[in-house]
């Protein structure tokens, strides 16, 4: 199992940026695919980004061209580099992995994009 930490949420500005930390627990590079959803209030939560253990990433539509999704296997970290923030972007941010036929999810982190 891993446990998931989501560090770096916060209140920001429209076209702001913000850096979200995921830190586990055990090393990542036993982690097949590491992602990045968000819950806004409401809504049902959605996938933003997915990255593989070889690099290869997908993102969803309304974030491709600003945010990034990368991966620090020697600091078993992934991250979230997010920029030209808008308000639709608030939500509580989750970290999430599949380490074999489990998915194991961290508390979240706050985002708030103000007008």
């Amino acid at each position: 199992q891993v446990q998931l930490v989501e560090s770096g949420g916060g209140l920001v500005q429209t076209g702001e940026s913000l850096r979200l930390t995921c830190a586990a627990s055990r090393s990542t590079s036993n982690i097949g695919v590491i992602g990045w959803y968000r819950q806004a209030p409401g809504k049902q939560r959605e996938l933003v980004a997915q990255i593989s253990n070889g690099g290869t990433t997908n993102y969803v539509n309304s974030i491709k061209g600003r945010f990034t999704i990368s991966r620090d296997n020697a600091k078993n970290t992934v991250y979230l580099e997010m920029n030209s923030l808008k308000p639709e972007d608030t939500a509580v941010y989750y970290c999430n992995a599949i380490l074999g036929f489990k998915t194991y999810w961290g508390q979240g982190t706050q985002v708030t994009v103000s007008s």
